[in-house]
């Protein structure tokens, strides 16, 4: 049935009697009322515009940018995404996204690698560490594990300071012009050492450490009755033997005539007295270490050690 039929009961008015009727696709217009406020889909929605008024108004310079919301702050940086507002957790990453199996598996792993950690820096530990309970009861494991991929040179503690004085001196026997052999008498190179650097700035690295490094070198490559131990023994003795005709070649020990046919090295050691409130006693003789002469080649006597 039409709405607007005339016999249509929904036309009466409220007090019973009947409306005009009115045209169809009209406004329905109620007493005191306007126009009936609903949302419209299409054209129709906005106000209404006459063709011949002009363009419509609008916004002059742009969109309006409180129909967009706030702008972001730039010292804040942008507002955060869906991913990480609130009641959106972050895509799960890391072990979490395997199987049980596989995290149990991971987690297994995790913990082999870090006791196998832990045992090798404890038994690194116990290699330079000093004498103990545990490294006298199980030295040989210690040592199968860190010997010799993992070998360390240097101790955990400072070791004892050496308490002794080594000097080391040399002497010749020299050819003179007249076919004659002239034995010298010790020259101190230690002593000569010490002279430079006492009072020296900047002291040479040869004056502090060659003829005390080629010393350690002989006493380390030679057992106590001065016979080489290993192969590095013969190369010792023409380190130390370079040495000491390098030095008597500068102190003029041939008299600038002569040819120095053997030499002959020793050290002497003597204890450092200990300071007087301890109660230590150390033996103030020295002791000598004579090694056999060493006869010089020809290319070294006449000068051809530099």
């Amino acid at each position: 049935m039409d709405a607007y039929d005339e016999d249509s009961p929904a036309r009466r008015e409220p007090d019973g009697s009947r409306g005009a009727r009115r045209p169809r696709g009209g406004p329905e217009e109620g007493p005191g009322s306007g126009p009936i406020a609903g949302p419209r889909s299409g054209p129709e929605s906005g106000p209404a515009h006459d063709p011949g008024s002009g363009p419509e108004p609008g916004p002059a310079h742009g969109p309006d940018p409180a129909a967009h919301g706030p702008e972001p702050d730039p010292a804040h940086g942008p507002e955060p995404g869906p991913e990480e507002g609130a009641g959106h957790p972050f895509p799960r990453t890391g072990l979490v996204l395997l199987s049980p199996r596989y995290q149990v598996g991971a987690a297994v792993a995790l913990a082999v690698v870090a006791v196998a950690a832990c045992v090798h820096l404890g038994m690194v530990f116990l290699s330079v560490a000093p004498s103990n309970t545990v490294t006298k009861q199980h030295g040989k494991a210690i040592e199968d594990w860190v010997y010799p991929e993992f070998e360390q040179n240097w101790k955990l503690f400072a070791p004892n300071p050496l308490q002794q004085n080594i000097a080391v001196q040399v002497r010749a026997e020299v050819r003179l012009e007249d076919g004659g052999l002239r034995t010298t008498g010790w020259d101190d190179l230690s002593a000569e050492d010490g002279a430079a650097i006492d009072g020296s700035p900047l002291p040479s690295h040869t004056e502090q450490n060659e003829l005390r490094r080629a010393w350690d070198f002989f006493v380390a490559t030679h057992d106590a009755g001065n016979r080489p131990v290993g192969t590095r023994g013969a190369l010792s003795e023409q380190y130390v033997r370079r040495i000491a005709l390098m030095r008597l070649d500068r102190d003029g020990t041939d008299g600038g005539t002569g040819l120095i046919q053997r030499v002959q090295v020793r050290s002497v050691t003597t204890g450092v007295q200990p300071p007087k409130w301890s109660g230590e006693r150390i033996s103030g003789k020295p002791v000598y270490r004579v090694l056999p002469w060493w006869t010089v080649p020809a290319g070294e006597a006449a000068g051809g050690v530099r």
